[in-house]
């Protein structure tokens, strides 16, 4: 069974939030290795800093989630998974059909798509909006979003 991890769940398992301990108790019930795209990697990267920039996290806790993320790369939890290129086609076909009723923003159908590309069972998030899109497009998600 192949689970797609979003950012927002990414975040809450490197760093302490709201859904960190949740985050943390799904992914232990979860079969690893789970798919770590760049793009992936580098939204969650930002996201991150971006905690830093709103006062949420020191920088120094955040150099220390990205070391862990790496470390955990480097002992199969992930496996880098290249980015098809379907997923843009995917992506569009996506936007074209729940974008009007859906409000998706870009990246969460660019994560969709990456999911359904990747031929995910599952797709685990904390964002609604998200959960939302995947759940519309066929991808199960199990995570409970309070």
């Amino acid at each position: 069974m192949t689970v797609y991890l979003d950012t927002s769940f990414l975040v809450s398992l490197y760093t302490q939030d709201a859904h960190s301990h949740r985050a943390a108790s799904y992914i232990t019930k979860a079969a690893a290795p789970f798919p770590l795209t760049g793009f992936l990697r580098a939204e969650t990267t930002n996201a991150i800093e971006l905690r830093i920039f709103r006062g949420e996290i020191t920088a120094f806790q955040a150099s220390q989630a990205l070391g862990d993320l790496t470390s955990d790369l480097n002992t199969s939890l992930y496996y880098e998974a290249p980015m098809p290129p379907d997923v843009y086609e995917t992506a569009q076909r996506l936007s074209r059909k729940h974008t009007a009723t859906l409000g998706s923003r870009t990246l969460d159908i660019l994560h969709v798509a990456s999911a359904l590309v990747l031929k995910a069972d599952a797709f685990y998030t904390f964002d609604r909006r998200q959960a939302r899109l995947a759940r519309a497009a066929g991808v199960k998600t199990p995570v409970r979003i309070p």
